[in-house]
């Protein structure tokens, strides 16, 4: 009995061992037959080899492009470091045949001007250039600029207003920034020995990388006079004062203005409809594009004055931070004892701040400041002595 149990054993590893043996001698063969290297092998391996070549080149490039990109380009990723191109606009051999002057601003009869202004009417640093020019009586012509096609400035690689072009012995000298220009004009009338193309180089342009790493571009010296008498410490002092707030007006005050004029959309085309008038858009432009700049401006503006008012983390009521700043000058005019902040008459300081603020002038921001703060006696005396 236990020998046909253990023949039975035998016989049933016997029969099940069969197919096992089969399966093994089936990939066996299969191996032996790949390994003979079949035209369908052959083609698998050269594409294989192919793709692999490849993609190796491709992460060859990469790699030197990205080696490359860093070295010859290394200013954009150093926050702060220093990009020497140059930005200064070139001489300008003769005007461009197209320009148009919209507007001619005389004063004293006089019937000619060495100046041309491209603007914005109600552009803030466009407006200071004006309260600098009109309050020393200078004369000069205007162009007014599309500031949604900006056809009028095609010529100028620099895209912002405001641009001076200055007549010289050699053409014209394009100057841009509107503190840079006021300066520049400012030692150029105190001293017409040094002509304009020798002032505009005491004020090179700088590019760099800021914290977010965004490339900008400044210009060296922008805030100084450059034959500035600060020979004594009270002139010096005085000087000082005039371009602390310079610089407050073009990096504080300024932030404010366009949250608050485009606070919403109906208080944005209420106040592009008020620029439309004071820049004559209608008389200037075709109907179809004066109704691009009111319309299509608004939108964009009470868009972009969202952005703004996040980034220059203005309260959540806009208006409150532009009475802020409003009673901030009020106070410091107040603390230095005249009725201006250069005493009895304005200095570049107070031309900056009439400038900026009288660029909102037409809009409701500017009557809730009338009411809200304590702007308006300064405001008034400044306009006496512009207008």
């Amino acid at each position: 009995m236990a020998l046909r149990v253990a023949v039975a054993r035998l016989q049933i590893k016997t029969v099940a061992g069969e197919p096992f043996l089969l399966r093994i001698n089936n990939q066996f063969s299969r191996m032996k037959h790949f390994n003979n290297e079949s035209p369908l092998a052959k083609h698998a391996k050269k594409r294989t080899s192919s793709v692999r070549l490849i993609g190796g080149g491709l992460a060859i490039g990469v790699a030197v492009g990205a080696v490359y990109s860093y070295f010859s380009d290394s200013e954009r990723k150093l926050p702060g470091s220093i990009i020497n191109t140059p930005t200064k606009l070139p001489i300008m051999k003769t005007l461009p045949s197209e320009l148009k002057i919209t507007r001619k601003v005389r004063h004293n009869n006089d019937e000619y001007s060495d100046l041309i202004l491209f603007q914005y009417p109600t552009c803030p640093f466009c407006c200071k250039v004006r309260a600098f020019l009109d309050y020393l009586k200078v004369p000069y012509d205007i162009i007014e600029v599309d500031p949604m096609l900006k056809q009028q400035i095609s010529w100028s690689d620099y895209k912002k207003v405001p641009i001076l072009l200055v007549k010289s012995n050699n053409g014209y000298q394009p100057l841009t920034d509107s503190t840079m220009i006021v300066s520049a004009l400012a030692t150029y009338l105190k001293d017409k020995t040094f002509n304009i193309e020798d002032i505009a180089n005491f004020y090179p342009s700088m590019a760099y990388v800021d914290v977010d790493g965004k490339r900008k571009t400044d210009i060296m010296n922008k805030y100084f006079i450059m034959n500035e008498d600060e020979s004594d410490k009270s002139k010096r002092l005085n000087s000082e004062n005039e371009r602390k707030w310079r610089k407050w007006s073009d990096e504080t005050l300024v932030h404010s203005l366009s949250p608050n004029a485009y606070r919403t959309l109906s208080e944005a085309i209420d106040s592009f409809k008020w620029f439309s008038i004071v820049g004559e858009w209608e008389k200037n432009f075709p109907i179809w594009e004066t109704s691009l700049m009111v319309y299509g401006g608004a939108f964009m503006m009470w868009l972009i004055s969202k952005k703004l008012k996040k980034k220059y983390m203005l309260k959540d009521d806009v208006r409150q931070s532009l009475y802020e700043e409003c009673n901030t000058w009020v106070k410091a005019v107040e603390q230095n004892g005249g009725t201006f902040m250069g005493g009895n008459k304005p200095n570049l300081a107070d031309l900056a701040v009439y400038g900026t603020l009288s660029s909102i002038e037409g809009c409701t921001a500017f009557k809730d400041v009338q009411e809200n703060t304590k702007i308006n006696v300064w405001f008034s005396n400044m306009k006496k002595v512009i207008l």
